[in-house]
């Protein structure tokens, strides 16, 4: 369970660096790789991509992560914290 926990920390904060928006904090980070990793999951199980391992839990994660990301800030008119102008 904590091993689950970490992953989601780390592949979270993975997606928002590779994302572009920063990260969003531990506990966003976390709640993104978590509700990422059950994406990342599905999608890579419905495309037939089998990963093993810590390294391959962190890539399905992250691939999950951003892609809920994506989704995120496709449906919001909030700019990424990269593109906001101080």
């Amino acid at each position: 369970m904590i091993w689950f926990l970490v992953i989601g920390l780390v592949s979270g904060w993975l997606a928002g660096m590779i994302a572009k928006g920063g990260g969003f904090g531990i506990w966003g980070d976390l709640v993104t790789g978590v509700i990422g990793s059950f994406i990342g999951g599905f999608l890579f199980n419905l495309l037939g991509i089998s990963t093993y391992g810590t390294i391959g839990s962190i890539i399905s994660s992250t691939v999950g992560a951003i892609v809920l990301l994506w989704v995120i800030r496709m449906f919001s008119h909030v700019a990424p914290a990269a593109q906001k102008k101080e």
